[in-house]
């Protein structure tokens, strides 16, 4: 895009929160290598689901620490990108490549049992698409924008309240496990539904909702998180997110309310396919076991 060679390696690329993200990935393989002898029923954890952790992480730090980041700042259709990429790509790879037997371990800790009904496949649903389409209320968005501490608090529970939504649909532990076949085909629908208002509010908005994406003052403001430069510098460097993209401030909304509702739909849609097809098959006596209980058992067949 136009605009970004005027930005530094460290703004563009974030590397601090790489650092931090191959830290974490380091203990990943620590924890499943030379750590994993000290956990119950530990085995080894084969290359796809490694793989599908990397994954994960990489789509993590792409929405979070790469350009993708930065441009989300400057243009509302990249802030959906990267809110898709957060939490409905790398959140589901990245649990689907922690083992079984680790979130057993997990699953032990007595605080964690205190909660357990935040992960009921309802209130999952609730809390996580009411936080995202409350976070979406203009006033609201502008605010966490404008100021970092609840910028990150608020990305942080969003991550969180994804994992617990997530957990309904690719639980590996049938211990855990509140719905399977139907249920899921249920929840699923429930989550493709609680977050359609959201996204319709944004894309048919007969004008641009966000001050920080259509006001050039708000915006320098916002971007004063990602880059070290005074608003004052940045409205003289760049004017304001228009120099950035072609699109009108109304045009780029409405791309990005159509690009989280196009990315969401494909992305349910997809293991409503596949969790129909294995509850159908179970219900017509052609399975022996019901794998369709958790769509993580797709990747077991890889």
């Amino acid at each position: 895009m136009p605009g970004l060679q005027y930005f530094s390696f460290t703004e563009l690329w974030s590397p601090l929160f790489l650092a931090l993200l191959l830290l974490l990935t380091a203990g990943y393989f620590v924890l499943i290598g030379p750590l994993a002898s000290r956990f119950e029923g530990s085995t080894a954890v084969p290359f796809w689901r490694r793989g599908l952790f990397l994954c994960g992480m990489l789509a993590l730090y792409l929405a979070q620490g790469g350009p993708v980041s930065l441009l989300g700042h400057i243009l509302f259709s990249f802030h959906m990108v990267s809110m898709a990429l957060s939490y409905l790509v790398a959140v589901p790879l990245i649990m689907l490549g922690i083992p079984d037997w680790c979130w057993r371990a997990l699953l032990r800790v007595n605080p964690l049992k205190g909660l357990a009904f935040l992960a009921k496949p309802v209130v999952a649903a609730l809390l996580f698409n009411g936080l995202f389409s409350l976070y979406h209320i203009p006033a609201i968005h502008d605010y966490v924008m404008l100021h970092f501490t609840v910028h990150r608090l608020y990305y942080g529970v969003l991550f969180l309240t994804s994992a617990l939504m997530w957990w309904n649909l690719i639980n590996p532990l049938p211990e855990y496990r509140a719905l399977s076949g139907l249920g899921q085909v249920g929840f699923i629908f429930l989550n493709m539904v609680l977050l359609t208002p959201a996204c319709g509010l944004i894309i048919f908005a007969s004008s641009p909702l966000y001050a920080t994406y259509s006001d050039p003052g708000t915006w320098a403001k916002a971007m004063g998180y990602c880059v070290p430069q005074s608003p004052a510098a940045l409205l003289q460097a760049f004017g304001g997110p228009g120099f950035f993209g072609s699109l009108s401030p109304k045009v780029d909304q409405q791309v990005g309310g159509i690009v989280m509702k196009f990315i969401q739909e494909f992305i349910f849609a997809s293991m409503l396919a596949y969790v129909f097809y294995h509850w159908y098959k179970k219900e017509n006596g052609q399975e022996d076991t019901d794998v369709s209980a958790s769509p993580s058992a797709l990747a077991e067949e890889v």
